[in-house]
């Protein structure tokens, strides 16, 4: 184990004694975590509104009451462009029997104020609500994103409107990229981040410890996107479970050790892949997950031996 690995596992061992609490072996429902300082409590696994496209209306209303009533998922997330606007609107109906008790977070694209406010208004008709409790800038990719929505007449301006207004509760952003994660938090005081935690990311690229490090510091909930994924597809290999552009981890044993790692970061939740049987295969390994120690560190760096991680970051050594 080189230098970075090893720091990287000593302070996920460390996090994870501090967290052993809330990830005790659990039966339904799943375990709940606070998001950051907005006091919020979410299950640990959330719905990803990309869950539903291409299903009839009664299948995604099934699967979101399964979620809600057999787990107690109260945390769903979903953007626009989630099948061309098809998530929101299967999202909508499915979730409008559960939406006082649940926890809907929604993004937008667009990164001009006049933009940003067109669709967060949709956003809000598609998914029949008055309001969303989180409404993040979407994929910021680039320090170029960042700049544009904080420009003046930028969609910044829209989302502190927007809150003001009672139409947002809290504000947040998920980025793919080190650099812009990084310079969003120091640019507005942003309630979340919904960021890959990823094992090969995280021990190989240095990809994501140095921006959940500054997210806890300014006490930030954490929302992690990609904990179960591999890597990159291998060349030649068939791609399976789609729409996942990625090679996703399929093993249950593998998906519980992924989502360890992830929460032991000190994280609120995890949205799994945008594939339903992924999505089920996450939830019954998180009803079951433990602290990650060396031990399972180990077993899941033998598990993505090969993983080829999905990001590329510059390290500073």
């Amino acid at each position: 184990m080189d230098r970075r690995e090893f720091i990287c596992t000593a302070m996920a061992a460390g996090l994870a004694a501090s967290l052993a609490p809330a990830l005790a072996l659990s039966s339904a429902p799943l375990p709940r975590r606070k998001l950051g300082r907005t006091g919020e409590e979410l299950s640990i696994i959330g719905l990803g509104g990309l869950v539903l496209t291409g299903a009839p209306q009664a299948q995604a209303d099934r699967c979101v009451a399964r979620a809600v009533e057999e787990w107690g998922i109260n945390y769903f997330d979903v953007a626009p462009t989630y099948g061309d606007g098809e998530a929101e609107e299967k999202l909508g109906p499915a979730l409008a029997p559960y939406r006082r008790r649940s926890f809907l977070a929604c993004k937008t694209t667009q990164r001009d104020a006049g933009g940003a406010r067109a669709e967060l208004e949709r956003s809000l008709q598609r998914l029949r609500t008055d309001y969303f409790d989180l409404y993040q800038l979407h994929a910021l990719h680039s320090l170029d994103d960042v700049e544009r929505a904080f420009a003046p007449g930028g969609a910044m301006e829209t989302f502190v409107r927007a809150r003001d207004e009672g139409m947002v509760r809290y504000l947040g952003f998920s980025a793919h990229s080190v650099e812009a994660a990084l310079a969003a938090i120091d640019r507005f005081a942003f309630d979340t981040i919904l960021f890959p935690i990823n094992y090969a990311l995280w021990t190989r690229e240095n990809f994501g410890p140095q921006v959940i490090g500054l997210a806890r510091e300014r006490g930030m909930g954490i929302l992690v996107l990609k904990a179960q994924c591999r890597g990159r597809w291998q060349e030649g290999a068939t791609h399976t479970h789609p729409p996942c552009w990625y090679e996703p981890v399929t093993d249950a044993t593998e998906t519980g050790l992924a989502l360890s790692f992830a929460l032991s970061q000190g994280a609120t939740a995890c949205v799994p892949p945008g594939n339903e049987e992924l999505f089920w295969v996450g939830v019954a390994a998180a009803a079951e997950v433990a602290p990650m120690d060396r031990a399972a560190e180990q077993q899941l760096r033998r598990l993505q031996a090969g993983a080829i991680p999905l990001f590329r970051y510059a390290s500073e050594d």
